[in-house]
């Protein structure tokens, strides 16, 4: 075996130590790939974790039912992003904060432009577990940090949207208001798909529905965020217990008895246009 040769083979076999709160949403979605009818597929994730040691913190907990609300929430941003892509094909993509994601492997169109927002210690894991594009870039930058608004080149003209899946999970109200409002100053017309958790994820039901603690609650997504920006035009909440998944059937009817807390015991997926 030649020198070369060797070092390929000790590179693909090179197992990392990611850290427990980026690996576990890659590893919810490697698991999710490998059952039927799976609600999401993702074969990179899968790839990835297969190079990369668990921690106890991944395996804690009821795995199954955060596996559940995990990937419901993912396919819930991934078909808002893909019909976004069919009626603008060359979009622009602003995806914040959002870990080890795969949505650009996933719902590349070939035409699409791609920015990456994270800390500096993400984009380096993510250089080491997937591969480049030319119309994919990462910048650092965060929630709290907005300075990364002012270095992207966008032109003026073209369809932005800006995707936050997990990041405002782990942000107060105040920034996950500061954060609405400057991408709603910055772009005079854009759209985006947040996730936002509800006010009643840390009851007895909303742990059951696989919550994990979340650093704000809102009674009323959507009149907070109209209240953070007057001038969204269009809005709508998606709640994961609507999914048509049978393994939501049991919460499902919990809910129908009692569908004023639909939007308040797991997070929500909200997608506005301004």
């Amino acid at each position: 075996m030649s020198l070369s040769s060797e070092h390929r083979k000790t590179s693909s076999s090179q197992t990392y130590q990611v850290p427990s709160d980026l690996l576990q949403p890659l590893w919810l979605r490697s698991r999710e790939s490998l059952i039927d009818d799976g609600l999401v597929y993702d074969p990179i994730a899968a790839r990835a974790c297969q190079r990369c040691h668990l921690s106890d913190e991944c395996l804690s907990g009821d795995i199954d039912q955060k596996q559940l609300l995990h990937v419901t929430l993912t396919q819930l941003c991934d078909m808002e992003v893909a019909r976004f892509l069919k009626h603008h094909p060359n979009a622009w993509i602003i995806n914040v904060g959002a870990g080890l994601d795969t949505r650009f492997y996933r719902l590349d169109n070939g035409l699409c432009h791609w920015i990456e927002v994270d800390v500096d210690e993400t984009l380096l894991w993510r250089q080491r577990l997937f591969h480049h594009s030319e119309r994919y870039t990462m910048m650092c930058g965060s929630v709290p940090d907005m300075s990364w608004l002012e270095q992207i080149r966008i032109p003026e003209t073209a369809p932005v949207l800006v995707v936050c899946e997990q990041a405002l999970l782990n942000q107060p109200r105040n920034q996950v208001a500061h954060f609405v409002q400057k991408i709603g100053r910055h772009f005079s017309h854009a759209e985006a798909c947040l996730v936002l958790a509800g006010d009643k994820t840390q009851s007895h039901w909303g742990k059951k529905m696989g919550c994990v603690p979340y650093s704000h609650g809102l009674k009323n997504p959507l009149t907070s965020l109209v209240s953070w920006l007057p001038w969204i035009y269009q809005i709508k909440a998606y709640s994961p217990i609507e999914s048509d998944c049978k393994r939501w059937r049991a919460w499902q009817r919990v809910a129908a008895k009692l569908p004023f807390l639909k939007h308040r015991l797991t997070p929500s997926l909200i997608h506005l246009r301004w």
